[in-house]
């Protein structure tokens, strides 16, 4: 791991987003709440903070933190038949809390498809990323908005 002793404690942030697309059939499962296994954003924002919290057993050269905060956002996308994940990450330390983020997001998303799996095996995670980073020597970093 890379050693972060010298670094002065800041509080930072970060958030990921990622996207699982799906038949119409099933973000209406998902909607209505009637997924044989229960219900499924609740599962999955509740697998999100639990990964979060875990990252550093699963990447092996992360810092395990200390996380003040971790929030999970769904919102579904009607017209894309999708639904997005956000989550958001805080700590006050010595490093940044971008994968903390990330294993987050996709983590969320992999419970979604787990959980909707036997209605539809075709669902897709993609546009896994980090939309923004605070605090630390760098200060603030924003992704690009996508080009049109």
């Amino acid at each position: 791991m890379v050693d972060v002793a010298g670094k002065a404690p800041t509080h930072r942030i970060a958030r990921a987003h990622g996207r699982i697309t799906m038949q119409p059939a099933t973000l209406q499962v998902i909607a209505q709440g009637t997924a044989k296994k229960g219900d499924v954003l609740g599962i999955a924002r509740v697998a999100a903070i639990q990964a979060a919290k875990k990252t550093s057993d699963l990447i092996p050269l992360c810092h395990p933190l200390a996380l003040t905060k971790v929030g999970i956002e769904f919102e579904l996308d009607a017209e894309a038949h999708a639904v997005d994940c956000i989550a958001t990450v805080e700590t006050i330390g010595r490093t940044g809390v971008e994968m903390e983020a990330l294993t987050a997001a996709s983590v969320g998303l992999l419970t979604i498809y787990d959980m909707c799996k036997a209605i539809d095996r075709g669902m897709r995670i993609e546009q896994v990323g980090l939309l923004e980073k605070r605090g630390g020597k760098s200060g603030v970093w924003l992704a690009e908005p996508p080009s049109t």
